[in-house]
């Protein structure tokens, strides 16, 4: 991690310091509510994560979970384990390849989740919505550019001897 520089309080520098503090604070933020939601439902953070990511990019196998989080394809199957006894999601045959299992998410378990997380993503709909299109536009792009970032830091430092 990298100290504030002292020189420049008000220009450029300045701002790129903020931009990134702001970006590790954010960053600090996830982790804590992942946390404490997490905790308020009984899982793991590393399973409320999982679980977030199998939303988003629909049903995964365990190695495809495995290789997008790093962990090992025994935690994973714990994982998995704890949130297919928990409800959350559920293992079927995969229709590409009947020798495979894939997880996926069972939505109608999600209430609880969802009213956690309500009142943070009302804030978040009020606060996007003093942005214009444009704005928005160029926060999207931002933000998918620094998670392709992110993974390629992720994937470089395992390839790391």
């Amino acid at each position: 991690m990298t100290r504030r520089s002292t020189r420049d309080e008000s220009g450029r520098d300045a701002l790129l310091w903020r931009l990134q503090a702001a970006l590790r604070e954010a960053s600090g933020q996830g982790v804590l509510i992942s946390q404490a939601i997490a905790g308020r439902v009984g899982l793991n953070p590393s399973d409320l994560e999982c679980l977030d990511l199998i939303q988003l990019k629909g049903p995964r196998t365990a190695g495809e979970l495995a290789r997008a989080t790093g962990l090992t394809s025994g935690a994973i199957t714990g994982l998995v384990d704890r949130l297919e006894r928990a409800g959350y999601v559920a293992r079927e045959d995969d229709p590409a390849d009947r020798r495979r299992v894939v997880v996926r998410v069972r939505p109608e378990s999600l209430a609880v989740l969802n009213a956690l997380y309500a009142p943070l993503q009302a804030a978040a709909q009020d606060l996007n919505a003093s942005y214009s299109d444009a704005d928005l536009a160029l926060i999207v792009g931002f933000m998918e550019r620094n998670i392709a970032m992110a993974r390629a830091f992720i994937e470089d430092l395992k390839a790391a001897p």
